[in-house]
């Protein structure tokens, strides 16, 4: 062992376990910490440390308070081990005391890592002095010292620190050696070794250097320019880098085969033994064995994946190891057909042949592995006779008979890694590619490829391949949809294709309407043996009936996708319990998993698994499940709103039938209605279209009232619109007068985003009447001031005050203090309006000293924007801006977008008036951003009124006349108020004599 190299005495080993011997005996160092103390005393190398410096080192900022007391224990049990015979009050020889701290005396040569920088030195001069086999044996001497992890057993910050600079330290010596090696011209000799190296530290650009220089001098030429690929590759995943000078230099020079890269012949071998440089050989194959080529005919007209086959091709061609590739998918994706392409590919790096087996892991029977092993073994030319009946002699005897060959070995449609393990070549030289629907995740070392269907283009250009490429260009339109409803499948794309091929008076649009029919797709996509159900249905036949019913029950939801929870309702199990299966799904290539916790089906898949489910599925059973998920939906949705609107009636007056999401904070529950908006819309669209009853629509309705902090963000406006006309529609048809004044109030809201404020008006006030009438009180107040607000933006603000008193009587009725406060910041701008400055702010600071006290954060921040412009028309200009400042971070911070365009377009106005125009440009061009990408005209015209005013302020007239009538086109495309305004700046009376009302209250 290393730390004994030296013998007699005490010896110490730091190069591993922190160890010590006496005379070849092993002495018992003690704790962890006990050990690292020792650690740190030896590699000080007899220079003192104090207490505090070993309490650091050792115990770092988690010190105890008895940390020295403790320290002084350790040490002297130290003493005891080092010098058992020390007689006793005598003054220890080797750990010391010098003045306050401690030093440990060693004995000449007593340390390994001493050992094995002297024998670096000797290395370093030998090599100087040209005796290089010399060099390399001490350097070689000197790396055998260590015994695994330097410090391994220590403890601490220093001890951590020191491991790393002793690795450090060692791989330094080891590319040395390797640069003496090649010297030499051992490069055969070392390329092992330097693979092995390479794939410990892969991120080393020397040894890879020195890799591919072993390599060319071997005469793999290709292998080397692997090497560099391959090193590029991983510089840029894991550092974002290139490969730096010397490797690139070293990359081209072997591109252009610099005949000073050959190996050197050494003057002096340094040694008694003469070491000829070893010459490389290739692998040659036993010449009384035949050369298989049992690889299926490579596809005529492979289309699309070129870059991935490439790289497949790449990784082929690495040398370490068994390069081993696993391609997963769904039934019809292309597999097969891009394994053998690849295949055919790499033919050349593989001279020796290559073997082919079709597993059939789907059929009633797949393959067994001792099958295609007795195949593969008359193929190499092995008698029938002498083939053993084992599995394992027989694998024994393949793996045999290719560890002296480079051959190719194709596994396709395996059924999990029990079945193609046998089958997997086991020496360097050789490679496999194995097909699975499967994810085929505990192959090891197996690279994982999950195939995607092919992108849009592709599609079209095999769709062209197959049914004409002058057909396509004729009706490119129509064959774009044609191979969008084969769901870019390339098995479907190709039926669809050989279809029409084989009808020429066909055309192509007319197989539009036939794919557009979601309960015949699959029929039509058939021809001759070739189906795309039949060819999934070989998937969903081989898994449990658990899963199988779950692929079936998850089809039910028209939304894009589900999270982990709805999946977890939907099958009315444990959240736990629903990803288990998902997973299990997604392994074996019935869903895809796009995100973590989320889970879609392909859209062929989908129709394929409703068929299945309505051959297997009651109908009450389906019923149940949609509305398990319309329940945790609406649960969570519930959630959400009580802490996006703290303090509103609407959460507890919403009907339950299920269990759902709990948020910890508002921005949490906005992002959870954002992330899953698709999802939620997809549900209420699908339970209104399905309701038979007031009882089944009524949820429906709630969830899309309990949404409503989603308008906010300014996304999903056209789809809120276009579910609350569905729902409404749905309500009217069943005579259902509570779920209409739900979404009656949801309808406003979306017209009135979109500044259609009549039609706003008009569905409101049918609210009001429905909620007076049936006394239902969920959205009175809410009703109540929003009417107000649409009445005030039409500058009725005596009306818009009585609405507003109306709303405060309410809510004050109720005790909704939040009510309140949103009544009294709302009607400021309406007392403004009337020319009641005083009025104005008294409300507005009213309105948020009560949001304060209740601790609502929207709240709080609603109302500092009416403050800030109140403040902002009465000339209090630092104030004004300090509260949009502060309402802008928490509309940013919750992404809600409509609030982030008003508050810009505020705080511009703002600086319109304090002259401030470049911080007004910027606010109000920020404002414009946001308005134009979340589809708001209103805004969006406000932003441009502002922005030109802002630009005339800084002389621009011609931008801010092009702003300005940019925004009367919209404002009077909306029928605002506001054009009226901008028609008088817009007839020449200068910007600055402009004094325009505060038209815009924003709900």
């Amino acid at each position: 062992m290393a730390g004994q190299s030296v013998e007699g005495g005490l010896r110490f080993a730091v190069l591993g376990p922190v160890r010590a011997w006496r005379d070849g005996q092993e002495l018992d160092l003690g704790t962890p910490l006990q050990r690292s103390i020792l650690g740190m005393l030896l590699l000080r190398e007899g220079h003192a440390v104090t207490p505090n410096e070993m309490i650091d080192a050792v115990w770092g900022e988690e010190a105890p308070p008895r940390a020295l007391g403790a320290l002084r224990t350790y040490v002297s049990r130290l003493r005891t081990v080092l010098e058992p015979d020390r007689p006793a009050r005598s003054r220890p020889e080797l750990l010391t005391s010098i003045g306050r701290g401690y030093a440990l005396r060693l004995p000449d040569g007593s340390l390994d890592l001493v050992r094995f920088e002297r024998g670096v030195q000797e290395a370093e001069s030998a090599r100087k002095a040209g005796r290089l086999s010399e060099a390399a044996r001490a350097l070689r001497a000197a790396l055998s010292l260590f015994e695994g992890e330097p410090l391994a057993g220590t403890v601490g910050p220093y001890a951590e620190h020191q491991r790393d600079r002793l690795v450090e330290r060692r791989i330094n010596v080891v590319e040395t050696l390797m640069d003496v090696d090649l010297e030499l011209g051992n490069h055969a000799k070392i390329v092992s070794e330097l693979i092995a190296l390479t794939a410990d530290h892969p991120l080393r650009e020397k040894l890879r250097a020195q890799l591919m220089l072993a390599f060319y001098r071997c005469g793999r030429q290709g292998d080397a320019l692997n090497v560099f690929t391959e090193t590029r590759e991983a510089l840029i995943d894991e550092l974002g880098i290139e490969p730096g000078p010397e490797l690139a230099t070293l990359h081209q020079r072997i591109l252009a085969a610099d005949p000073t890269l050959a190996a050197p012949v050494p003057a002096d071998s340094g040694g008694t033994e003469e070491e000829e440089p070893a010459e490389a050989q290739e692998p040659r194959p036993a010449p009384q064995l035949p050369r298989p080529a049992q690889l299926p005919a490579a596809v005529s007209d492979f289309t699309g994946r070129q870059e991935l086959a490439a790289r497949l091709r790449t990784l082929l061609s690495t040398p370490e190891g068994v390069p081993l590739v696993a391609i997963s998918g769904i039934g019809g994706v292309g597999k097969t057909a891009l394994a053998v392409h690849v295949a055919h590919l790499a033919d050349d790096l593989y001279p020796d042949g290559q073997l082919y087996a079709d597993l059939r892991g789907y059929a009633d029977e797949p393959t067994a592995p001792e099958s295609a092993l007795g195949g593969f073994l008359r193929a190499l030319g092995i008698p029938p006779d002498v083939i053993p009946a084992g599995l394992q002699e027989r694998s024994a005897l393949y793996r045999s008979i290719l560890a002296e060959r480079r051959i190719l070995v194709l596994l396709d449609n395996a059924r999990d890694a029990e079945q193609v393990s046998p089958l997997l070549p086991g020496s360097p030289g050789c490679a496999a590619i194995v097909t699975s629907r499967g994810k085929l995740a505990d192959l090891p070392s197996a690279r994982l490829i999950d195939l995607d269907v092919m992108e849009p283009g592709e599609a079209l250009s095999l769709f062209a391949s197959v049914a004409g490429a002058e057909r396509v260009s004729a009706e490119h339109g129509a064959a774009m949809d044609v191979v969008a409803a084969c769901g870019f499948l390339p098995l479907a794309v190709r039926i669809v294709a050989s279809r029409l091929a084989a009808r020429p008076s066909w055309t192509i649009a007319s197989l539009v309407p036939r794919l557009a029919d979601e309960q015949r797709r699959l029929d039509e996509l058939r021809v001759g043996n070739l189906a795309v159900e039949a060819t999934f249905a070989l998937g969903y036949g081989q898994v449990g009936p658990t899963a199988a019913r779950a692929f079936r029950l998850l089809s039910l939801p028209n939304g894009p996708d589900v999270s982990t929870g709805a999946a977890a309702a939907v099958l009315a199990v444990s959240e736990s319990e629903a990803e288990s299966v998902l997973e299990f799904l997604v392994d074996a290539s019935l869903l895809e998993a796009p995100a973590p916790g989320r889970y879609r089906f392909h859209d062929l898949l989908k129709l394929f698994a409703r068929r299945e489910l309505d051959k297997t599925e009651r109908p009450q059973a389906r019923t149940l499940a949609l509305r398990r998920l319309l329940g945790f939906y609406l649960a969570s949705a519930q959630s959400a709103h009580r802490l996006a609107y703290e303090g509103s009636m609407i959460p507890g007056n919403l009907v339950m039938i299920g269990g759902g999401r709990a948020f910890g904070s508002a921005d949490e529950a906005v992002a959870w209605l954002t992330a899953e908006g698709d999802s939620l819309f997809a549900t209420i669209n699908q339970a209104a279209a399905a309701a038979r009853t007031a009882e089944q629509l009524l949820p429906a309705a709630d969830l899309l009232l309990a949404m409503e902090p989603l308008l906010e963000s300014g996304t999903h406006t056209r789809e809120f619109g276009h579910a609350t006309r569905a729902v409404l529609a749905a309500a009217q048809g069943l005579g259902d007068p509570a779920a209409e004044l739900r979404v009656r109030y949801v309808l406003g809201r979306v017209l009135f985003a979109g500044n259609r404020l009549k039609e706003a008006e008009e569905h409101f006030r049918i609210v009001y009447e429905l909620s007076t009438a049936r006394g239902e009180k969920i959205v009175t107040g809410e009703v109540l001031n929003a009417l107000a607000v649409v009445v005030g933006r039409q500058r009725r603000h005596v009306e818009a005050l009585e609405l507003f008193d109306s709303a405060m009587r309410f809510y004050r009725e109720n005790g909704v203090p939040a009510g309140e406060a949103l009544v009294l910041s709302y009607s400021a701008r309406d007392h403004l309006g009337l020319g009641r400055p005083e009025d104005a702010i008294a409300a507005a600071e009213k309105g948020l000293a009560i949001f304060t006290e209740i601790g609502s954060g929207a709240g709080t921040a609603r109302a500092r924007y009416h403050l800030g412009i109140v403040l902002s028309r009465v000339g209090r200009l630092t104030e004004a801006v300090h509260h949009h400042a502060e309402c802008l971070a928490f509309f940013r911070a919750s992404k809600q977008r409509v609030w982030e365009q008003r508050v810009c377009s505020r705080l511009a106005e703002t600086f319109i008036a304090a002259e401030r125009h470049p911080e007004a440009v910027r606010h109000a061009e920020q404002a414009l951003v946001v308005s134009r990408e979340i589809g708001h005209p209103y805004g969006e015209a406000l932003s441009l009124t502002v922005l030109g005013k802002a630009l005339h302020g800084l002389g621009n007239t011609m931008k801010s006349l092009d702003c300005l009538r940019q925004a009367f086109d919209i404002f009077s495309r909306l029928g605002a108020p506001e054009a009226g305004d901008l028609k008088v700046l817009l007839d020449g009376i200068p910007v600055a004599e402009i004094v325009t009302e505060p038209a815009v209250v924003e709900s």
